[in-house]
């Protein structure tokens, strides 16, 4: 299966290293997953059944980082560090139907209920994107580590206020999920919702879901927010008390009317 997503792996690489020369994916932080397509392939591997099931996402084939790989690994030899997986008929568990031979006891990313939700509401609402991606953005981290932007409300004001670019390439904002314990089901739902209407979700203290076509796309997003988040932090502290760092209402609306 590899030689006909040899461009994914390309690009896999190049994001992956992005993502590590960036801080926001030490250790095994980060992970991502693929949805390629609905064909039955013949596997030996085991079933292994879900949680829940995932009805939208039947039959469906996905790339998926494995638990535990590094984002360092990953830009070196993304083959090594993923896997091909397909859920099965009814969407009630899954089978690995490719791996690479130096990943014989690999399993998928710990994080494999929140990408399994995220894309079942993706397929059930048709959307385009078939990229999820998470991984510890750094200076969005920072943010949410102040009480006042643990809301979707002043979280996406001030990231809109910062930067242009935000407003342009993010208009919808971000979905911003109060903390929860990684991996769990509860998470996994909130996340989901959130992405329904933003091509990314924060969560608290922890790190940053992203939803789009490519890799490439979900990090531009990502990189974006940062840029706006590390502004603030760049501005604030060099401020008067009454001084208010950002955009103004008017300049914020005039760049929404700005046709693309």
């Amino acid at each position: 299966m590899y030689k006909e997503h040899n461009s994914l792996f390309s690009e896999i690489k190049q994001v992956a290293g992005y993502l590590w020369k960036r801080g926001w994916a030490e250790k095994n932080a980060g992970n991502f997953s693929v949805r390629l397509s609905a064909k039955a392939v013949a596997s030996k591997e085991q079933i292994v059944p879900l949680e829940q099931e995932f009805p939208a996402l039947a039959n469906q084939v996905f790339l998926i980082s494995i638990n535990g790989s590094r984002m360092r690994n990953m830009a070196k030899n993304p083959k090594r560090n993923t896997l091909f997986i397909q859920i099965g008929p009814k969407g009630q568990n899954f089978q690995v139907i490719h791996r690479n031979k130096h990943a014989q006891q690999a399993e998928p990313t710990s994080e494999l209920s929140a990408h399994l939700t995220i894309h079942n509401m993706l397929v059930n609402s048709a959307s385009t994107a078939r990229v999820v991606m998470h991984t510890h953005v750094t200076e969005l981290i920072a943010l949410t580590h102040i009480p006042q932007f643990c809301n979707e409300t002043a979280i996406n004001n001030l990231l809109w206020s910062m930067h242009p670019e935000t407003v342009m390439f993010v208009p919808g904002g971000v979905g911003f999920v109060p903390f929860e314990l990684p991996g769990s089901a509860a998470i996994a739902e909130l996340t989901s919702q959130k992405l329904a209407n933003h091509q990314v979700a924060i969560w608290e203290k922890h790190g940053a879901f992203s939803v789009s076509t490519s890799l490439e796309e979900c990090f531009d997003t990502l990189d974006i927010l940062a840029k706006s988040a590390r502004i603030y932090f760049m501005v604030r502290n060099s401020l008067e008390k009454e001084d208010r760092p950002g955009l103004t209402r008017e300049q914020l609306e005039r760049l929404r009317n700005i046709v693309f």
